[in-house]
């Protein structure tokens, strides 16, 4: 099974979003190298949980009015373009295509059948 191992949360002003979540959570967040990228960690290793990322949003924001507001959660998987299609054979569609995040891996965007956004990761060798 693939398990999911990552959230997103896209801003368009990444700088608040991270003054809003460290002071109402705690969370830890720190700008990882010199991309425009900030990790998230939520708590404590040995807690159950999951930690994230923040970056700048990639498009407009969401529409006031829409019924929910959401973050991408990426699920870890063997093989990405076997999961890729998987995921359109059954009706998904690409949000952003499959790019390699160095020392990640191999990342990809995707919409479900209700056109919610949810990223696979195809983790780097370690």
């Amino acid at each position: 099974m693939s398990r999911p191992v990552h959230f997103e949360i896209h801003a368009a002003d990444p700088e608040r979003a991270r003054n809003f979540y460290s002071s109402v959570f705690g969370w830890k967040i720190e700008q990882w190298g010199d991309i425009p990228y900030w990790t998230i960690v939520t708590g404590d290793d040995d807690q159950p949980g999951v930690n994230g990322g923040l970056l700048p949003r990639r498009g407009p924001d969401p529409a006031p009015d829409a019924p929910v507001h959401g973050y991408v959660m990426t699920i870890s998987v063997p093989d990405i373009d076997v999961t890729i299609a998987a995921i359109e054979v059954n009706g998904g569609t690409v949000a952003l295509p499959k790019d390699k995040m160095p020392g990640v891996g191999l990342l990809a965007y995707y919409k479900d059948t209700e056109n919610n956004i949810f990223g696979i990761l195809q983790p780097e060798e370690r």
